[in-house]
């Protein structure tokens, strides 16, 4: 699911800006393919870390999750789970059942309206492939017959169980947000600190510029086919920050018009009607993030602002009234110390 863009180049302006007077350690960036979308690096350490040696640990962190968490790979271990009809406990890489445990949390506290048991819906509508469709409802009923995230459980830390046998998980909603997570834990291991990694327009902040000023992101227009800034956003010079942003205005189709989002209700099985066209969630942990922005997103402006403010969740909510946007703020992010948003 695209949830968010990278802009580049405004994202790069920013970079630059305020890098005059003495000479800097410079910025490095690189760039490349995964996931089915892009990622973006740019960090600066002292002593320098070979460019090549930074990428080729990020790519090779970006393989290994795309073979554990991918929905688009047969061969990935989460499509291999979801393949299986077997409703006894079965064995499941120690972070996948991680991700589970989070969204579990979150879907509880959202009345079920985010669930990662959603592919057959998902499927049923045409966003998987792409083949873009109103169902009838009756098999919308049949679909959300195996939908639930109360007919998955949690065993223990490696194992998972289908109560039913048809039950699917589709992990796209929080992995992307947990592969920026790990690429970022990559970069320190190689003892880099200060750093921006964005993955699909998913990305997380730590450390400063190289002249000690904090990162400067930018935070796209909602609309569809346009990259072009909406607002931004000050990072906390030396503290980590996720900046995950969900939108219903990047996949989606018009049909007799009207506006189908790729952001489903599992409690109807349909996707949202409501005005809320952006849900970006600021927090330390981006798979947290990650997952909140979809719920909140699904939820609507009034029942996901109550739950970001009963949750104190960093968020910042748009919706759009014809051509115009309204924004609104969490009450955490309103008196946040930490981001600030232009």
């Amino acid at each position: 699911m695209i949830r968010t863009a990278w802009i580049g180049p405004i994202l790069g302006a920013f970079l630059l800006a305020g890098c005059g007077g003495e000479p800097q350690v410079p910025v490095q960036k690189f760039e490349g393919f995964a996931q089915g979308t892009t990622y973006h690096v740019s960090y600066w350490s002292e002593p320098a870390v070979d460019v090549k040696q930074v990428q080729a640990e990020v790519d090779k962190t970006l393989t290994e999750l795309d073979k554990l968490l991918s929905n688009y790979r047969p061969d990935s271990e989460i499509e291999q789970f979801n393949v299986s009809s077997a409703t006894v406990g079965q064995t499941a890489d120690a972070q996948i059942v991680a991700l589970v445990r989070v969204a579990q949390t979150v879907s509880q506290l959202s009345g079920g309206c985010y669930d990662l048991t959603i592919k057959p819906l998902f499927e049923l509508w045409g966003f998987q492939n792409d083949e873009l469709h109103v169902p009838e409802q009756a098999a919308i009923d049949a679909a959300l017959a195996n939908v639930g995230m109360s007919k998955l459980e949690i065993v223990d830390d490696v194992h998972l169980r289908k109560k039913l046998p048809n039950l699917r998980v589709d992990l796209s909603s929080i992995a992307q947000g947990y592969s920026v997570g790990k690429v970022a834990a990559a970069l320190e291991n190689l003892g880099i600190g200060n750093y921006l990694v964005e993955i699909g327009g998913e990305l997380k902040s730590q450390g400063h510029k190289p002249d000690g000023k904090a990162w400067v992101i930018a935070v796209e227009k909602p609309l569809p086919g346009e990259r072009t800034m909406h607002k931004a956003v000050t990072l906390p010079k030396d503290a980590p920050m996720a900046v995950m942003t969900s939108g219903t205005y990047r996949h989606y189709f018009d049909l007799k018009g009207q506006r189908y989002s790729h952001i489903l209700d599992a409690r109807t099985g349909r996707p949202v009607e409501h005005d809320l066209v952006a849900v970006t969630v600021f927090d330390e942990n981006p798979t947290v993030a990650d997952a909140w922005s979809t719920a909140l997103l699904c939820l609507g402006q009034d029942e996901g602002m109550k739950l970001a403010d009963n949750e104190k969740l960093q968020a910042l909510f748009i919706q759009q009234r014809g051509s115009e946007f309204v924004e609104s703020k969490t009450r955490a992010l309103t008196t946040s110390t930490t981001v600030t948003i232009n």
